[in-house]
């Protein structure tokens, strides 16, 4: 199939579609299907607690994965519909975006649960979990991008070209 050099417009998308509020509206989900776990695990790190329900992480772990697939395609399948074509870094942000909510659930976490005194526990807190954060949103992200290509590579390679 031939392919033209110069890339076509794009159509006025619709407010959902625009870039701050799909990655902002896509990363609630894979946030929220984590949010009971993130708890335990956040104790456990944090609050110097047991952490015992690794097979209940697992399950969490695989709803995540699941999650952020849903989201990415049905995100990529509504610019799509939109006549964009530039649907990559939109597919990675949706899901990446969770990251960002993971940060602003630890600095909750802080404010009510957590009895840091000094400034150095506070960095360190802060550094550790920006670091997890970035993790989680480059993880929850990866899995978004990957399968809106898979996606897209399924969807295209069923049309017939004459």
């Amino acid at each position: 199939t031939k392919t033209n050099h110069i890339a076509r417009f794009v159509p006025e998308q619709q407010w959902h579609s625009t870039f701050p509020w799909c990655s902002m509206l896509g990363g609630v989900l894979p946030f929220a299907s984590v949010t009971v776990e993130l708890f335990f695990i956040m104790s456990a790190l944090w609050l110097h607690q047991y952490y015992y329900m690794m097979g209940f992480l697992l399950v969490v772990f695989v709803i995540l994965g699941v999650t952020c697939v849903q989201i990415s395609v049905v995100m990529t399948y509504v610019q799509l519909c939109g006549e964009n074509h530039r649907w990559w870094w939109k597919s990675f942000f949706s899901c990446a975006s969770a990251g960002f909510y993971l940060f602003l659930y630890s600095l909750w976490f802080l404010a009510t649960k957590l009895e840091l005194v000094g400034f150095l526990p506070i960095v360190v807190y802060f550094t550790y979990m920006l670091m997890i954060s970035v993790a989680f949103g480059l993880f929850c992200g990866s899995i978004g991008l990957l399968s809106s290509f898979w996606f897209t590579r399924v969807i295209y390679g069923a049309v017939k070209v004459d």
